[in-house]
């Protein structure tokens, strides 16, 4: 028996319209793997300091890229109707962009299971991004975190999706 909202395409609401979490019981496992980016535009002594690593709390990229790593494998306890997940593979990388003083956040996340992985790239984008700021900010409070957004997910059945409407940034 279902308990998805009738024609809402929300399955996040019940019949009655009370938020429930969706019974994947029924689901098969399947390889799933989503891909988030976003960015974060600073000045661009801030951006050289980075570089150069030469931030006084250290290694920014490196912390920021383990903060991702550690959100992704805790979005189910930050996002109160996500399925927690066995993740097979967290990958994060940094792209900087001198032109525009700005660093680009990617993350790939996969896993095994009955449900998708696009809400764990989400917030290990986030939170990298967030760290980048935290690490940041008491030389440069004006950053701006911008565009955080699934590039692609595949698995699972509705299959692939890839973002149409982006390009690197």
């Amino acid at each position: 028996m279902t308990t998805e909202a009738p024609n809402s395409g929300l399955t996040h609401f019940n019949q009655t319209g009370q938020a429930h979490m969706v019974d994947v019981a029924e689901k098969k496992d399947t390889h799933r793997t989503a891909i988030a980016a976003g960015n974060i535009r600073m000045k661009p002594e801030t951006l050289a300091i980075i570089q150069q690593g030469s931030a006084k709390k250290g290694d920014v990229l490196g912390i920021a890229r383990i903060a991702a790593i550690m959100a992704a494998k805790r979005t189910s306890d930050l996002i109160p109707l996500c399925h927690p997940l066995a993740l097979t593979r967290v990958n994060v990388d940094f792209n900087i962009a001198e032109k525009t003083s700005s660093v680009q956040c990617i993350v790939q996340v996969e896993t095994v299971g009955k449900t998708g992985v696009e809400m764990e790239a989400l917030t290990a984008t986030q939170i990298g991004l967030l760290t980048i700021y935290d690490m940041c900010k008491a030389v440069d409070r004006g950053m701006v975190i911008s565009d955080v957004r699934v590039l692609e997910k595949h698995g699972g059945k509705s299959g692939d999706w890839v973002s149409l409407a982006d390009e690197a940034i």
